[in-house]
């Protein structure tokens, strides 16, 4: 969970939304959970408007929806919502990690080098240890150093509303092989910093493409299939198989 509110140095709505974003990507707040004002405002000791405030930013990442005449609620993501999500992945962070290898070896990207070598690092304890959150987390985190050492504004933007659902896939997904999503960040991370540009953009999109098939398996007894099957049965590992993953 997000660091106690009123604690740090943000505007209360601020940190209103990382708590709430945090505890969602988490599995604290199930999906399908009603956001009841007064109930989250009692939870965390805060009052109603910047508890609204916070609301519109979960709203455009996509992890809650407001119902009319029923109020807001965390969103049931899909199986067809993770298949777009590698989509996008697919395109973004190729650009992303393309970009990087161009500008690694600036010396403004140099703070930005230093975190994603201690990212792996500490991606490689956290496997040591079999510490399925932390796992998540570096990789998560990983994705999000590559974009951010691109250095292309708009893209960082572009990037923001998804990341949240990137870090919800990664801690679902987290029982797959992370000693085989450690090389392969240590494969693109010294592709970008060798400057490989064309190397560092097909690792990228072999890595998200490679992980599109497993990750849609795994998840197909714990998702619906797409928007209609939300309220109905689950969707079997076959048909998962045939109806997204192809």
């Amino acid at each position: 969970m997000a660091e106690p509110i009123g604690t740090a140095d943000r505007s209360l709505s601020a940190q209103i939304y990382e708590h709430l974003r945090t505890a969602i990507i988490e599995g604290e707040i199930a999906p399908g959970t009603k956001m009841r004002e007064q109930w989250l405002a009692d939870q965390l000791s805060v009052s109603r408007v910047p508890l609204r405030e916070a609301i519109p930013l979960l709203e455009a990442e996509g992890l809650v929806y407001t119902a009319p005449r029923r109020g807001t609620f965390v969103t049931q993501l899909t199986l067809r919502d993770v298949d777009d999500l590698f989509d996008v992945r697919e395109s973004l962070e190729t650009l992303a990690a393309r970009l990087a290898a161009q500008r690694s070896g600036q010396p403004e990207a140099k703070e930005t080098v230093a975190a994603l070598q201690d990212n792996l690092q500490r991606a490689k304890r956290a496997v040591q240890d079999g510490d399925d959150p932390a796992i998540a987390a570096t990789s998560a985190e990983f994705h999000r150093l590559v974009v951010e050492l691109s250095g292309n504004a708009l893209l960082r933007t572009m990037m923001r509303p998804i990341s949240g659902r990137v870090q919800w896939l990664f801690r679902l997904t987290a029982a797959r092989d992370p000693r085989a999503a450690c090389r392969a960040h240590e494969k693109l991370l010294r592709a970008i910093l060798r400057g490989e540009v064309e190397r560092a953009g097909e690792l990228a999109f072999e890595h998200i493409a490679s992980g599109r098939k497993p990750s849609l398996v795994l998840l197909a007894d714990v998702l619906p299939l797409d928007g209609r099957a939300a309220t109905s049965a689950r969707p079997s590992a076959s048909r998962a198989r045939s109806g997204v993953a192809g």
